[in-house]
């Protein structure tokens, strides 16, 4: 059979593919959906900032305590820093984070009315918040979508895929805003990063089952 070559790909319509990739993540992932646990958009914005270079499963443990200890802005915003500190060990880089989350429950409080901000300029404020934490808690805390979160495996796949050659996260967002309806603007984050956990993993991924194997520029590659 003949190998079609990765320029071939690259050069075919990248809205026209993107369409079909979500299409074909729809069938192969129907169960995807955000994995961190929380029932508010406070919740989720601590989940989100401990989910930095720590696993959302492991996240989730951590979570499951300390949002019965930690209920409103105002708890995190008066806690003890140390204290704080040693809730979220497990997740790694526990100081940071804590001086984030605590910080930025201090300026909820005093300028929200200790609700989580419903835009992007006014969550870009908060220490510890960029971007991909931005679009994750507006997008499914409140269904405000400015734009798409991503993460890890995001950044991996859309390489890959040939959606963006940028390595900088917010040029990749920029890349797929483009090509990208609006209305797959949150979707498109979930199918990306399910497909990156179970098919397209870092190291060695697997090409030879992926659904998207076809449309994808690095398939052959790695096969």
């Amino acid at each position: 059979m003949k190998v079609k070559s990765k320029s071939v790909y690259m050069k075919r319509d990248n809205k026209t593919r993107v369409l079909k990739i979500i299409e074909l993540l729809e069938k192969e992932h129907p169960d995807t959906k955000i994995a961190l646990k929380y029932t508010k958009p406070l919740e989720l914005l601590v989940a989100t900032i401990l989910s930095a270079q720590c696993t959302d499963r492991r996240v989730n443990i951590v979570t499951k305590t300390l949002f019965k200890k930690y209920r409103k802005a105002e708890d995190y915003a008066n806690a003890d820093l140390e204290e704080l500190e040693e809730d979220i060990r497990p997740t790694g880089f526990y100081r940071n984070k804590a001086r984030n989350i605590k910080k930025c429950c201090q300026i909820i409080v005093e300028k929200s009315n200790s609700q989580v901000p419903k835009t992007m300029v006014e969550i870009l404020e908060l220490p510890g918040v960029a971007r991909k934490t931005a679009n994750i808690v507006l997008s499914n805390a409140y269904g405000v979508i400015e734009g798409i979160a991503v993460d890890t495996h995001v950044r991996r796949l859309a390489r890959r895929l040939g959606l963006s050659e940028h390595e900088n996260p917010n040029k990749i967002e920029k890349d797929l805003m483009k090509i990208v309806p609006k209305t797959h603007w949150k979707r498109i984050t979930d199918l990306l990063i399910f497909h990156g956990r179970r098919i397209c993993v870092a190291r060695k991924p697997k090409c030879g089952i992926c659904a998207l194997n076809k449309l994808c520029p690095s398939a052959f590659t790695f096969d």
